[in-house]
């Protein structure tokens, strides 16, 4: 696979339509990388030394995380490593073969975890109810101690803006919080850092690249598959939206990096008293966009 979209040679002219088509393929290129560099540097993601561990689930997201990171890493003003890991969590019909051979290809030190969590997920969700709460749990888990075990320094998730802004609303209509998947995440137990590089980049520009680059895509059949997913409900609401209201999600992103606390009305954040925000630290859970114990709020895969 290429590391940029080639012209066709001199010798074989273009249409005006492929013409345009490949100007506009390289911008996109162009723009995911600008967009991951930049989330990169504003959220201190990756530092000299770093061993980043790339979490692939098969969807287009992670492809494309790992595709930039890949192609960043060669112009890097800093040296990092970077691993590919997937978790094979034994869904039944789960095309195994497919990311050994796709990542082999690549040449990239990878490693797939053999979990079966989806027996576990079955046995203890009732047919007909959420499984993404318990499914996440068990990932992440198994995620943490892995990276803490061939010493990873950073976890790198496939999470894009669009799921930013829909944790962002899960967690309003249905969690009574304002909080959404923050770019970087330290985790509770000290041991693991998250990060998203992907945090800048819209899910819409996602999709055309993975076509761009035939990523081998993996269909998720055990969360991906459920239907009337509250998380699902929101993105059709905020697809809408983008339709209808071109530069509102635009909009809406720029606004969750400026919070002004003290125009919103939480005391433990802000001190209305003393007109200043308060110096203490506040808790996240690991997930982001869960609370505990309440597990409709529909979790990503990676």
């Amino acid at each position: 696979m290429p590391d940029s979209i080639a012209f066709s040679p001199a010798d074989t002219p273009l249409s005006e339509a492929d013409r345009k088509r490949k100007l506009e393929d390289n911008k996109l290129q162009k723009r995911l990388r600008r967009e991951v560099g930049q989330a990169i540097a504003d959220f201190s993601m990756i530092e000299a030394g770093d061993k980043v561990m790339c979490c692939l689930s098969g969807g287009k997201d992670s492809y494309a995380m790992l595709d930039v990171l890949m192609a960043l890493q060669k112009s890097a003003p800093v040296r990092f490593e970077l691993i590919a890991v997937n978790l094979d969590q034994k869904q039944p019909g789960f095309p195994e073969h497919i990311l050994p051979e796709y990542l082999a290809a690549l040449g990239i030190e990878y490693h797939i975890i053999e979990k079966d969590t989806y027996s576990i997920v079955k046995d203890k969700i009732p047919e007909g109810k959420t499984t993404c709460g318990l499914c996440s749990r068990l990932r992440r888990g198994i995620l943490y101690n892995f990276a803490e075990d061939h010493g990873v320094t950073k976890i790198a998730l496939g999470h894009h803006r669009d799921d930013m802004l829909e944790t962002l609303f899960l967690n309003m209509f249905h969690g009574g919080r304002l909080k959404t998947m923050p770019p970087l995440l330290h985790s509770d137990d000290g041991r693991n850092v998250v990060i998203r590089p992907l945090a800048y980049c819209r899910e819409k520009d996602l999709v055309r690249y993975a076509a761009l680059r035939e990523f081998p895509i993996i269909p998720c059949n055990l969360c991906g598959s459920q239907q009337n997913l509250q998380r699902q409900v929101v993105k059709e609401m905020l697809q809408n939206w983008d339709r209808q209201h071109p530069g509102r999600l635009e909009g809406m992103f720029r606004a969750i990096c400026n919070v002004e606390p003290s125009h919103l009305a939480d005391p433990k954040l802000y001190d209305f008293s003393a007109n200043r925000v308060r110096g203490t630290s506040v808790q996240h859970s690991d997930s982001g966009d869960t609370d505990p114990g309440y597990e409709q709020l529909d979790v990503l895969n990676l």
